[in-house]
C-alpha cells in the first residue's frame, strides 16, 4: 500500500519524543508563547508581516471572511468569486456570511484560475472579492489575477493550503491577496496534526483576526491595541475587560501542541518542498509519454512544491483504466479535489445561480492524484510510474 502519507510528521520519531517531552515539561498547554513564536517564524518564512494561527485551514478561511465582514470591506449579499475546483471550507464559509458566491471556471493545463477565466467571469458579473484556490501546489498566474482585482477594486484573498512554498515569479504564493491560509492538517506539507495559519501584511486585518479567533475579545492584542478597543468601548477597568467582546468570532484557537509542533516540522520544510520537487518533475517524465495523459503547463512557476501526484487523463473512459490500476498497485488516490464544487450537495441546498465550467467539469470527471511526499521510496516512485505507462 502506497498510502496518501505514511506519517503523521516528517522524521516522526524523533517529533514525537520531542513532543513527548514538551508535553510533560510545559505547564501550559492552551494558547501561549510557542504559538506566538510559531507565527513569527512562519510568517517571516512565508515573507508576511503577521501571523496568526488557528486551530485549522479550514478555521483559517471562516475567520478571514468573518473579519473582512467586520471591517465592513465585505457586507451582506457582496458577491464573491471563488475557485470552483476547491475544498468545502473555501466555498461553506461565503455561504455562512450571508455572500452570494460564485464560481470561476478553472483552466485543464494549470488546474487553477487564470487570469483570462477571471476576466470572462467579471464580463457577466461584479465582483466584490475573489477567493482563490492554488491547487496542488500548483497556481495561476496570480500577478495578473492581483493586477485584475487591483483595477476593479476586488479583495483578493487565497486559500495556499495546497501549495506552502510554491514560488512564482521571484515570489511565494500566498503573498498576492490582502491575506491568505495555510493548512497543517495530516498529509498536507507540514503537520501538527490540526491547525492552520492565516499571513498577512494588513495590520488593521491581522488585529481584526486575532479578535475573530478568540470569541470576539481582546486577549492576544497588544497593550496598545487593547487601550484603543476599551477606550473606544468605555471599558472602564482590567476587571470588565476580561468579558468584553468587541465584535463577532468564534473560538478557533490553537493549542501549544500546534505551535510547538510548527516549530519542530518547520525546520523540515524546505528539504521537504525540495524533495515533493523532485519526485513530481520524476512523474511528470512518463506522463509525458502517453497520450493517454494531459501534462500539466507550469512554465510560470519557478519552484513547485506539489502537495500530490495530479494525473489528468484524456477523458473519463480512459480515467477509470488508470483508476483501476493505482487500485490494484494498492496505491491511495482521491478525486481532483472536491470537484465541480456546484455538482455538492450542500452548494445545490444553498446557492441559485450556477455557471459553466467547461475546465472543471472536465477535471471532475477525468482527473484524480495520489500522494506526494519525501518518504516514498524510489521502489513507490517506480511503483506509480508503472501505472502511467501505456500499454
Amino acid at each position: 500500500m502506497i498510502p496518501l502519507m505514511k506519517n503523521a510528521f516528517l522524521n516522526e520519531f524523533e517529533t514525537k519524543k520531542a513532543l513527548a517531552e514538551f508535553i510533560i515539561q510545559s505547564n501550559r498547554l492552551s494558547m501561549d508563547v510557542k504559538c506566538a513564536e510559531f507565527e513569527k517564524k512562519f510568517s517571516a518564512e512565508q515573507g508576511a508581516a503577521e501571523g496568526i494561527l488557528f486551530n485549522s485551514g479550514g478555521s483559517a478561511n471562516l475567520a478571514m471572511l468573518q473579519a473582512l465582514k467586520n471591517l465592513g470591506r465585505l457586507k451582506d449579499g457582496d458577491k464573491i468569486g471563488f475557485s470552483a475546483l476547491t475544498w468545502s471550507t473555501n466555498v461553506m464559509p461565503i455561504i455562512q456570511m450571508g455572500f452570494i458566491p460564485v464560481a470561476i471556471d478553472c483552466t485543464i493545463e494549470t488546474l487553477n484560475v487564470m487570469s483570462s477565466n477571471l476576466a470572462e467571469r467579471l464580463k457577466e458579473v461584479k465582483l466584490n472579492a475573489f477567493f482563490v484556490t492554488n491547487v496542488l501546489g500548483f497556481c495561476g498566474d496570480l500577478d495578473n489575477i492581483q493586477k485584475i482585482c487591483r483595477d476593479q477594486d476586488i479583495i483578493l484573498i487565497e486559500d495556499n493550503c495546497e501549495s506552502l512554498g510554491t514560488v512564482i515569479k521571484g515570489k511565494k504564493t500566498g503573498n498576492f491577496g490582502v491575506a491568505a491560509s495555510f493548512s497543517f492538517f495530516v498529509a498536507h506539507h507540514m503537520s501538527t496534526i490540526e491547525g492552520g495559519m492565516i499571513c498577512t501584511s494588513d495590520e488593521e486585518l491581522a488585529e481584526m483576526l486575532r479578535i475573530v479567533r478568540a470569541n470576539g475579545w481582546d486577549r492576544n492584542l497588544s497593550a496598545k491595541q487593547q487601550f484603543r478597543w476599551r477606550k473606544k468601548f468605555n471599558i472602564e477597568n482590567e476587571f470588565e475587560a476580561k468579558y468584553a467582546f468587541y465584535d463577532l468570532g468564534f473560538n478557533l484557537r490553537p493549542t501549544e501542541i500546534t505551535g510547538f509542533l510548527g516549530l519542530y516540522q518547520l525546520q523540515f520544510l524546505q528539504n521537504n518542498i525540495l524533495t515533493r520537487q523532485k519526485n513530481y518533475f520524476e512523474i511528470e517524465k512518463i506522463i509525458a509519454q502517453n497520450d493517454d495523459l494531459l501534462g500539466l503547463k507550469r512554465d510560470n512557476i519557478d519552484v513547485l512544491s506539489t502537495f500530490a501526484m495530479p494525473v489528468v487523463c484524456k477523458d473519463a473512459g480512459t480515467r477509470n483504466t488508470y483508476l483501476a490500476r493505482f487500485s490494484g498497485a494498492g496505491i491511495e488516490i482521491r478525486p481532483m479535489i472536491a470537484g465541480n464544487i456546484q455538482t455538492q450537495p450542500f452548494y445545490k441546498k444553498y446557492v441559485k445561480t450556477f455557471y459553466k465550467l467547461e475546465g472543471t467539469e472536465f477535471l471532475h470527471h477525468c482527473g484524480f492524484y495520489c500522494g506526494n511526499y519525501p518518504e516514498l521510496t524510489p521502489s513507490d516512485l517506480e511503483t506509480i510510474s508503472s501505472c502511467l505507462f501505456k500499454y
